[in-house]
């Protein structure tokens, strides 16, 4: 399915998969061309993972036929990375190019500074964890730039900063895109088409996240199809589209008036007064006041002298770079961890619900409703509205015989939704969630979003995506790295103006050419002649150095099953490495210095 004019790259006609006894394509005909920007949404387990593997070759098709035109690139984010444990960072993402090369090319440069954040170039792959390799797979492939860029979902470990610079990377490049992605903001920003992934068939649309909403709902209100909740569900959704942040408004546009007509009677998502008045009266005036507090862990400041209160139905969303203390600061609200100095005053009556990133353990025996069962039987969502377990299984997305799986069957995404059921049915006041949307689909994610919707209680999540911080918090608060909390009534777009004017990552690994001044101005002759003969004893230097890793990276695969030996092997390159990244940095101010030299 072509468009336009444009080069069909790959094609799929009437192709099905089956896995097992679930059948996850069945006669579906599709295509990419040159330029499209796909975006491929469903629920788990749907198939939205195997389509994309079939698109990018990596899982033949049983029946049917997938075509690809001569000579086409492809490059797929999986999952699973296959990277060499051995190699480094360096020579994953930017392979043999010094760092003044690289340094000199934006798509480079804004990969590495953007996507690799606090990870060090000359850190090997294997003590990396799973996070950190999956944000290295993705600078290779962006530093790859092939004809098909195939990626399932590649915000999962990234940052505000890090999605958005992604998203725009992504909209500005000319190749062809297909990505797997439960982010809605990031769909509406890179997506021209989206591809909805249900019962084996593949679903087309045109435009992006707010495009695929209207265009849903009004496939479902046209079919009059019996499916009362989920096009409740789609009409909540759309009318948040339409009345919005006003930032919303740079997003596609649909059709207004069959939007409107939609969601001409759909009440706003909460009435924040009522929701207050019913949080104060389960949580009292008081519920978190943090005074003076420094919190300290692994020897790094990450709050200094913070005082800030939490009251009755806060809805507040945390944004912050890597490192900055996000998570640290929900374990200390939650009682995790103590100040180093200061102190967190509770409410008496707080009653806190903590997700972390983590998957608590579970009885793996037990059934999914069990295990829901097991914390309580009915559940009271404030302001005299109650829901039975079931029911609450059932609206997050654990339908029919998946209600009664084994615990121990369930994929990671399911679990955490179980997690998620586990702490709602625990009657909390207070909601701490760490990265909510990781592992949950689309669907489910709409689902948790109506529900906090009517939550009688205080709500702090930390997330990077976008559209779940709009959608759910009133709002926003910033970690800059400095110690400090700052209130940003601006939102995300605030918070990025911030972080760009600080400036790009500092650090050895780190290269930003604007920063690297030629300061020739007041120099002499003299002054020149050292730095060009410091320049010549440096290449010396490099050249020996190149000339050792070699030789280590040779000893290190022949001693690949000796673990002591590799060891202490890789301390060896490390130094080196260090070394040479070091060097290279004096090289490039040098050179800078030597060419601007009159």
């Amino acid at each position: 399915m072509a468009t336009g004019n444009l080069v069909n790259l790959v094609n799929l006609e009437s192709v099905s998969k089956t896995f097992g006894t679930r059948t996850l394509l069945d006669g579906v005909s599709l295509g990419v061309s040159a330029g499209d920007r796909v975006g491929v949404v469903g629920r788990n387990g749907d198939g939205k993972t195997t389509l994309i593997s079939v698109l990018a070759g990596v899982e033949p098709a049983d029946s049917g036929r997938v075509t690809r035109t001569g000579g086409l690139t492809v490059g797929l984010l999986a999952q699973d990375d296959v990277l060499d444990p051995l190699a480094t960072v360096r020579d994953v993402v930017v392979g043999s190019r010094p760092d003044h090369v690289w340094a000199g090319e934006a798509r480079i440069r804004g990969a590495v500074n953007a996507l690799l954040g606090d990870v060090p170039l000359d850190a090997t792959i294997g003590p990396l964890s799973g996070g950190e390799r999956r944000r290295v797979a993705l600078a290779r492939l962006v530093v790859e730039d092939p004809d098909l860029l195939v990626l399932d979902e590649p915000t999962n470990h990234l940052d505000v900063e890090a999605v958005a610079w992604l998203a725009q990377h992504l909209s500005a490049r000319r190749g062809a895109l297909v990505v797997v992605t439960h982010d809605r903001w990031f769909l509406d920003a890179v997506a021209t088409r989206t591809w909805d992934v249900v019962g084996g068939a593949v679903h087309e649309y045109d435009g992006g996240y707010a495009a695929y909403v209207l265009a849903r709902a009004e496939r479902e209100r046209v079919s009059a199809a019996d499916e009362t909740r989920r096009q409740n569900l789609l009409r909540k959704e759309l009318a948040w589209l339409r009345r919005g942040p006003p930032a919303r408004t740079s997003k596609p546009r649909f059709r207004i008036d069959a939007a409107n007509a939609l969601i001409a009677d759909e009440p706003p998502a909460r009435d924040p007064v009522e929701l207050i008045r019913f949080a104060s009266s389960r949580l009292g005036r008081s519920v978190y006041d943090v005074e003076d507090v420094t919190l300290a862990v692994g020897g790094r400041v990450l709050l200094d002298h913070l005082t800030w209160r939490l009251g009755p139905g806060d809805r507040i969303g945390v944004v912050g770079v890597n490192g900055s203390g996000k998570s640290s600061l929900l374990r200390l609200l939650a009682g995790d961890l103590a100040p180093a100095a200061g102190r967190v005053r509770r409410g008496q009556t707080v009653r806190a619900a903590f997700l972390t990133q983590e998957v608590d353990q579970l009885d793996e025996d037990q059934r999914v409703l069990e295990s829901v069962e097991a914390v309580s039987r009915t559940v009271d969502l404030g302001g005299g509205k109650s829901m039975t377990a079931s029911s609450l299984v059932e609206r997050m997305g654990f339908r029919a015989d998946k209600a009664w799986t084994r615990v121990g069957e369930l994929s990671g995404g399911e679990r955490r939704r179980l997690q998620l059921v586990r702490l709602l049915m625990d009657e909390p006041n207070v909601l701490l969630l760490d990265e909510p949307s990781n592992d949950l689909d689309i669907e489910t994610l709409t689902a948790l979003e109506d529900l906090l919707d009517g939550f009688a209680g205080t709500v702090v999540l930390v997330s990077h995506d976008r559209y779940v911080l709009e959608r759910v918090c009133d709002r926003v608060v910033g970690l800059l790295g400095d110690g400090r909390l700052r209130d940003l009534p601006g939102g995300v777009e605030e918070y990025l103006d911030l972080r760009a004017a600080a400036g790009p990552p500092s650090g050895p690994t780190r290269v930003d050419p604007s920063s690297v001044a030629a300061e020739a101005v007041g120099r002499t002759a003299a002054d020149t002649r050292a730095a060009r003969k410091e320049l010549t004893r440096i290449q010396r230097r490099l050249d020996k150095i190149a000339s050792e890793e070699d030789r280590l990276h040779s000893a290190l695969a022949a001693a690949a099953s000796d673990h002591e030996l590799v060891l202490a092997l890789d301390v060896e390159l490390r130094a080196l490495v260090a070394e040479r990244g070091t060097l290279e940095e004096t090289w490039l101010h040098l050179a800078e210095e030597v060419e601007g030299a009159p």
